[in-house]
């Protein structure tokens, strides 16, 4: 097998202890610019926020903040995560945004005027959805 690892406890009552816990804590990053990504599906919206190295730093869904079935993917339920979101980004310093959109849900739209409405400084907004170019494999000639 393999060495077995032991977790060792960090004791609270000592300086050392505290010390740690407490940058455990701050680690929290400051960021004034970002991309936001907007994924809104038929079931569900999820938003994703990135610094400018691509590293997501918040994510939330309609699911996560407690929709369930069909009311996830309501403009309804992508308008309250954008609001979840923007205001943990701005306690965060972000200022600045890229927005990404992808998808054919009904939460798109809403979810892009709810981050536009926070005060946000936009710099553009791009539609990546996929879009096929030569359709779906043709099926095989039939043999009679």
């Amino acid at each position: 097998m393999g060495k077995k690892r032991i977790i060792q406890k960090v004791d609270l009552t000592t300086e050392a202890g505290r010390a740690s816990a407490v940058k455990l804590t701050q680690t929290k990053k400051k960021i004034s610019e970002g991309t936001a990504h907007i994924l809104s599906t038929y079931n569900n919206t999820i938003i994703s926020v990135a610094d400018p190295r691509g590293d997501v730093v918040l994510s939330s869904s309609a699911g996560a903040l407690g929709f369930s079935g069909a009311k996830k993917g309501t403009p309804y339920a992508a308008t309250k995560v954008a609001e979840f979101l923007g205001e943990k980004a701005k306690a965060m310093g972000l200022k600045n945004l890229n927005i990404l959109v992808k998808g054919v849900g009904a939460g798109r739209d809403a979810a892009l005027r709810s981050l536009i409405a926070q005060g946000f400084d936009i710099h553009s907004i791009r539609d990546i959805t996929p879009i096929p170019h030569n359709g779906p494999r043709q099926p095989k000639p039939r043999r009679v």
